[in-house]
This record gives structure tokens, C-alpha cells and sequence, in this order.
């Protein structure tokens, strides 16, 4: 396996990991500074259910706190999203908070990225290729980091994926997956996107006003939407208008069956007694 450790970082041990097939791969496993070790013999070894109730939750950013059923990202639970600067937003929050964090299959993740994103890069690790034994890569991360940003390079197995599952819960880390995992508690979308900085045919690109929308299984079931800049003018993420054309917006009080009520009036669902049961369901009628 190759990665990437950032200047002045060190690494404390090295393991050897077997797939099914009895082919070792080397990952390198973190704690990697002396700041750290005490919090990795205090916290890493916890088990989730051992949490006190006030660290079951890491922080994020403000603009996603309202997408967030218990306003931050629980402990021992994945969170899906597409790549985009979501991924990054997403993760911002808990390492600006002290969180380490790891990003897995990511090449194209570069350090002014991270950094500009709101990620500490003194408390982050980079493996951009973590080669075909990647699940037990990411394994080994989780028992040393509070969150992964992984990049899946194949669709994993149902039975790795269930493993990696039980090792987030059982170490109470948050992993977060730039693409699809069927498991997930939570996954987040973008239903409707501009770009603001475009004139009559010239000019820059500024900014992007996004609508994200947060669904999931349990207490996230219940869809929410948000508005966001995903970058603002200034490069950050935060809170922002809905666009004029915007395509939809959740309805607030409604029960689960009619979450998607549609913003443009000229729209219709093919039947009047069933709302769109997802965002996905309704940019599928609304485009064919």
C-alpha cells in the first residue's frame, strides 16, 4: 500500500494485514504524535457503547447542523455522499473540533483542498491508494481515527462491507463514503445546483448554491433540505437563499409520505395521493 503522512507527522507502528487469500498488505496504522498517544490509550480503545452521552456526536459545520437529526454526525454510523466539496464539509467540522482524520482513495485530495475546506492537516492522514485490501485498510484507520473519508476503488463485498460496519461501531468512528454504500445511516444528496460569477455568456465562476438533502434510515428517515453555499464567494460552506428556480422543498409538518412537496406550479406526480418518496423519485418524474 502507498500513502501519504504529513510533514512532521510520525508513525508509531507498522501492521501487516491478511486478506482471504493470505496476501499481506502494509498499513500504516496511526497515532502519530506524542500529543496524541495519551488520547489513543484513553479513547481508541472504547468501545461505542462506552461513549459518555455528550461525545456520541461529532460536531460539523453550522450550515449542516439542521440536515443532521441529532445536529452532528453519530458515532459508529456511515454517512454516504457523491465526491464533491460535501464530502469535505462534512468532515470539516469534527477535525477543526480536534477530531483525526483519515482519507482513503482520494489521489486527487491535495493539502490546500483539505485545508481550505476547514480540515486541520496536522491531524490528518492521507492514503491515496490503499490497494486491494482496502477494507482492512480502513479498518485499521478506524481504530486510530475518530472519522475516514473514504473513496471506495470497487464496490465492496457484502460481507466486507458488513465488517467494516461492525468495526465503526465497534469503535465508535464515523465513516464517511464519497459514493454509494448500501448500509448507510445517512446520505446526503444534491438535488439542485447553480453556479453564481457567469454573466451573458462570460465572466468567472464564484460560487455554487446548492439544495442538499439529508436522508437515511431511523431517526433520519424523515428527508431535510437545505440550502447551501458549497463554496460561497469567500470559499466557505454556510448557509444560503434558495434559488428562484429552485425544483423542490420539503414540506415541514407533513407526514413521511409527502416529505417532497414540489416548488415549481406547472409540476404534477403521477398520482395525486403519493408524494415523491424521494428526492430521486422526484427529479425522476420531473425530468422523465
Amino acid at each position: 500500500m502507498s500513502g501519504t503522512i504529513w510533514p512532521g507527522q510520525r508513525v508509531d507502528r507498522v501492521e501487516c494485514l491478511f486478506d482471504s487469500a493470505g496476501v499481506g498488505t502494509v498499513a500504516q496504522v496511526t497515532r502519530v504524535t506524542e500529543a496524541t498517544q495519551a488520547a489513543e490509550l484513553a479513547g481508541v480503545a472504547r468501545r461505542y457503547d462506552d461513549v459518555a452521552p455528550g461525545e456520541a456526536v461529532l460536531p460539523v459545520l453550522p450550515a449542516l447542523r439542521e440536515l443532521l437529526p441529532a445536529g452532528g454526525l453519530r458515532r459508529g454510523s456511515v454517512v454516504a455522499a457523491r465526491w464533491s466539496l460535501l464530502c469535505l464539509a462534512l468532515v470539516a467540522g469534527a477535525s477543526a473540533d480536534g477530531a483525526w482524520c483519515a482519507a482513503v482513495g482520494l489521489p486527487q485530495l491535495g493539502v490546500a483542498a483539505a485545508a481550505d475546506a476547514g480540515l486541520v492537516p496536522d491531524r490528518m492522514l492521507l492514503v491515496p491508494d490503499p490497494g486491494p485490501g482496502w477494507p482492512q485498510v480502513v479498518a485499521s484507520l478506524l481504530d486510530g481515527c475518530d472519522l475516514v473519508l473514504l473513496r471506495p476503488p470497487d464496490q465492496p463485498a457484502a460481507q466486507a462491507r458488513r465488517r467494516l460496519e461492525a468495526t465503526v461501531r465497534r469503535s465508535g468512528g464515523v465513516l464517511v463514503v464519497a459514493g454509494d454504500w448500501d448500509g448507510a445511516q445517512t446520505r446526503f444528496t444534491i438535488a439542485d445546483q447553480e453556479w453564481t460569477g457567469i454573466g451573458a455568456g462570460h465572466g468567472r465562476l464564484r460560487a455554487r448554491r446548492a439544495q442538499v438533502v439529508a436522508d437515511g434510515r431511523g431517526a433520519g428517515a424523515r428527508a431535510r433540505a437545505r440550502w447551501l453555499w458549497l463554496p460561497g464567494p469567500d470559499g466557505s460552506v454556510t448557509l444560503a437563499e434558495p434559488a428562484p428556480a429552485a425544483r423542490w422543498t420539503p414540506a415541514e409538518d407533513a407526514p413521511a409520505a409527502a416529505d417532497w412537496a414540489p416548488a415549481s406550479p406547472d409540476w404534477a406526480p403521477a398520482s395525486p395521493d403519493r408524494a415523491p418518496a424521494s428526492p430521486d423519485e422526484w427529479l425522476k418524474r420531473s425530468t422523465g
